[in-house]
């Protein structure tokens, strides 16, 4: 896929540079001032090339590269709001010029037009803002989502159950210890009896997670307890390994961190949890998505629950749902995944739409969906990772009120 796109990409990119270079020149009127542009764009690459030659294939994402990402978005995104807007515009003018000299024979005036050029630039001045608004406040900025969602064949015991769903820590991306703790207070605001955490509590390595494990620790405990599963990242796929053997050790280290951490890790494995003469289960699937590593055994993780029991799947890749779970003779009632975190951007406006280039690659990128009597919920993530920032898709705490539906 990257493949396909490298070279589209690539075409954006040094388009966008050549009318950056065209505008410079249009509004200051000097050639040494382009110059001086073009020498800091070579200085630019140049040291971006030198830096990711020299990253350390054992340490994975870090707080550090991704900041370097932050940057190389600034510096190209603004420049692709820009070439799309121009392109389009001299696709017209030269469409124009063709017909008036070779068709209708009129004299040729075709301009570019003041206004559209001020319209690339506003647009392009917007997403600069965006990008760092992400960086410095946006990629902590965290929402409360709350869903109430009726299933009929609820225990009614279990009728007004709360569940707080926390999804991708990513722990090794925190840079920012007061804003983590003010997180962790909203959490802890919230009302709820049981708390799901749905995968990916690191970046890669297990180290990420010591400076940290005493202030997750600070997370309440309801009356269920708090229960996790592993994400892809969890498993240290994307890093260099000299030996198997540390790969594993750092794999056992994660688990233990977790549960260090306050959580109870379910390795393909359920939890029955009772009230009165009720029982609802919690289902936690190893990783398994379509894209990515599959060690989920929902077979395995269904051993000894009844086929009629309500089920609440804990699963980290919202395409396990559509592969798997959506029609399963189990019925598996709720399923909580993440994963996508709704790409870090996009727009919402409540109650009216809400968008993210995450929706053309997952049919259930963010929030509730159903199919049938069987629902998802998929948060759009506490962290963040690739970009260490947030644009309109914030991070999230999620509290799912359950209750029972008289209708079937």
């Amino acid at each position: 896929m990257i493949f396909k796109v490298l070279p589209i990409l690539l075409f954006v990119i040094i388009l966008g540079e050549i009318y950056t270079c065209h505008l410079i020149y249009k509004y200051t009127k000097k050639k040494s001032t382009t110059g001086a542009y073009i020498l800091l764009l070579v200085v630019i690459i140049a040291s971006l090339m030198l830096y990711f030659k020299g990253i350390d294939q054992t340490k994975g994402q870090t707080a550090e590269s991704m900041h370097i990402m932050a940057l190389i978005l600034l510096f190209v995104l603004p420049k692709v709001a820009i070439t799309v807007i121009l392109f389009i515009e001299d696709l017209y003018r030269v469409s124009r010029w063709s017909g008036n000299k070779f068709i209708f024979k009129k004299p040729i005036q075709n301009n570019r037009r003041k206004s559209l050029t001020q319209i690339a630039l506003g647009v392009s001045a917007f997403m600069a803002i965006s990008i760092i608004y992400g960086v410095v406040f946006g990629k902590y900025n965290f929402k409360i989502h709350k869903e109430t969602i009726a299933f009929h064949d609820l225990p009614k015991s279990f009728d007004g159950m709360k569940v707080l769903q926390l999804s991708d820590l990513h722990v090794g991306s925190w840079d920012n210890k007061k804003a983590i703790e003010k997180g962790i207070e909203e959490i802890n605001k919230q009302e709820y009896d049981i708390l799901l955490f749905t995968g990916d509590f690191v970046n890669t390595l297990a180290s990420e997670a010591d400076p940290w494990i005493s202030i997750l620790q600070q997370i309440k405990t309801p009356k269920y307890g708090k229960y996790a599963v592993l994400g892809n990242h969890d498993y240290g796929e994307y890093v260099h390994w000299e030996t198997e053997a540390m790969k594993e050790e750092n794999f056992k280290q994660i688990k233990e961190n977790i549960e260090k951490s306050g959580f109870k890790l379910l390795l393909n494995e359920n939890i029955p949890l009772v009230k009165n003469n009720d029982t609802l289960y919690i289902l936690g699937v190893e990783n398994w998505g379509t894209n990515f590593k599959k060690v989920g055994d929902l077979r395995k993780t269904s051993e000894n629950v009844p086929e009629k029991a309500f089920k609440i799947v804990m699963s980290h890749d919202p395409s396990h749902w559509d592969a798997e779970i959506v029609g399963h003779q189990q019925n598996y009632q709720l399923t909580l995944s993440g994963h996508t975190h709704g790409m870090q951007f996009g727009f919402n406006i409540p109650n009216v739409i809400e968008w993210s280039p995450a929706k053309y690659i997952y049919p259930e990128w963010g929030g509730l969906y159903q199919k049938g009597s069987q629902y998802i919920y998929v948060n759009r993530g506490f962290g963040f990772h690739a970009y260490s920032g947030r644009v309109g898709i914030w991070p999230e705490i999620t509290v799912l009120e359950l209750k029972k539906s008289e209708n079937k």
